[in-house]
């Protein structure tokens, strides 16, 4: 049920404390956003999702049974699964989720793209240290958001996610490719950021909770050497009035999205209006907490 009145998504949003963790460090987490039995579905909608033949497969932006390409250090990752199960397509407007990119971006909330990762158990490989922006230079401002969603307890010992704190004050670095070598950002970082990759925060996360993040900050995740599989939705935001810059159109994946004419903004059915808070706030947009919009810098 979606909430109609200001108090009923004041309920769903972050306290200024998460603000402000969000704002000092590149990410907030361990925040609740789904019932077992909701996270249940999405699990056996991904098993169908993961297997080749599926009739909807054609329809995934980008599908990779192992992305890796090393049979022992397997990455199932996907984009696009909206698009073909109901359940992923409904995560989308789920009430908290939506709240939160709103507080986040500060301003109007379209959907950008989905993501699907599954480490199966034993020999699960790494998500390197990345930058999410660096794949979506063909969209102009910066004014991006990543919620991470637990489908299994995510813990320390089958990959969860790693954070370099403070690490989206970097600036903007070059793509160094996402499966495979953890490190292979080492090369590209000066002697301090290099120091930084020893400072790595863990985030565990029970199944149904979420982490959300900068555009920038520096992320990657671990092996999974446990006997069960670590999953994970993943919804990017972008603010409504970001538009889109395809000369500066690269990597993986990237040439299957949906991408507009220069200058247009991002919109219709591939990039839906997702939290409009004039609409769903009746204007009452002070009295709940948000980070100044991005958009315009």
């Amino acid at each position: 049920m979606q909430p109609t009145t200001h108090d009923q998504w004041s309920d769903h949003a972050l306290s200024r404390q998460q603000l402000g963790h969000f704002e000092q460090h590149g990410f907030v987490s361990g925040i609740p956003v789904l019932q077992p039995e909701q996270v249940e579905v999405l699990r056996e909608q991904l098993s169908r999702l993961m297997d080749p033949s599926h009739p909807g497969n054609p329809l995934f932006y980008e599908f990779h049974s192992n992305e890796s390409q090393d049979p022992d250090t397997v990455l199932f990752h996907a984009l696009g699964g909206w698009r073909i199960e109901k359940a992923f397509h409904d995560l989308l407007y789920c009430p908290r989720l939506r709240m939160i990119a709103y507080q986040l971006l500060g301003t109007a909330v379209r959907f950008f793209h989905d993501q699907l990762f599954c480490k199966p158990p034993a020999h699960g490989g790494v998500v390197s240290w990345h930058q999410d922006y660096s794949y979506w230079r063909w969209t102009q401002p910066m004014a991006h958001l990543t919620c991470w969603i637990a489908l299994d307890d995510a813990t320390v010992e089958n990959g969860c996610l790693c954070y370099l704190p403070g690490s989206h004050r970097w600036g903007l670095l070059p793509i160094s490719g996402l499966s495979g070598d953890m490190n292979a950002v080492e090369e590209l970082l000066d002697s301090d950021q290099q120091a930084a990759l020893s400072e790595q925060v863990a985030v565990t996360l029970r199944a149904g909770e979420a982490v959300f993040h900068h555009p920038l900050v520096m992320h990657g995740s671990h092996h999974n050497r446990t006997s069960s599989p670590r999953r994970a939705a993943v919804i990017n935001y972008a603010a409504n009035g970001v538009w889109s810059h395809p000369a500066t159109l690269e990597g993986p994946g990237s040439e299957s999205f949906p991408i507009l004419p220069e200058g247009q903004p991002l919109g219709g059915n591939f990039y839906p209006l997702l939290f409009d808070p004039q609409r769903e706030l009746a204007g009452e947009t002070s009295q709940i907490p948000s980070l100044p919009s991005s958009l315009g810098t």
